[in-house]
């Protein structure tokens, strides 16, 4: 092996973890992300069954890399942008529904709190351009 081409081998290898670190897969302009339920400002008592819409995407289980498809993850009380080169947190204001679940049930403290919906690729990265819903705001009595 030359090395010219040893050297072009190398640079190719080195460069493979940044191709597999791929930030957010392209989604269509026209995607809509929203609650079904609640809507903004509704009043709840106790736990609730919050439901997740989508237009002109698919939903799938997290790893699955299906074109114009992703997996839901439900923003609680969080203020902070998504960073777009990061994958989207997961703690207990960050929930992932990777298994491609379109409801769950939540129970949220008594109070206001703000509920935002975004959608990530098979990886937990957001879509290019973002598909997030508006956020809304609750309140728990």
């Amino acid at each position: 092996m030359t090395i010219t081409r040893r050297i072009v081998l190398q640079t190719v290898v080195l460069a493979l973890p940044g191709v597999a670190l791929a930030k957010g897969k392209p989604a269509p302009k026209d995607a809509l992300l929203y609650f079904v339920w609640p809507q903004d400002g509704t009043v709840i008592k106790g736990a609730f069954w919050c439901r997740f819409g989508l237009r002109n995407m698919g939903v799938t289980h997290a790893g699955d890399n299906f074109q114009n498809s992703g997996h839901h993850h439900l923003l609680i009380d969080v203020d902070d942008p998504l960073n777009p080169d990061e994958p989207i947190p997961q703690d207990k204001s960050h929930l992932h529904f990777g298994a491609g679940q379109t409801e769950a049930r939540i129970e949220l403290p008594p109070g206001k709190h703000t509920l935002q919906l975004v959608l990530g690729d098979a990886d937990h990265f957001p879509f290019v351009p973002p598909v997030i819903s508006k956020k809304i705001t609750v309140r728990i009595k």
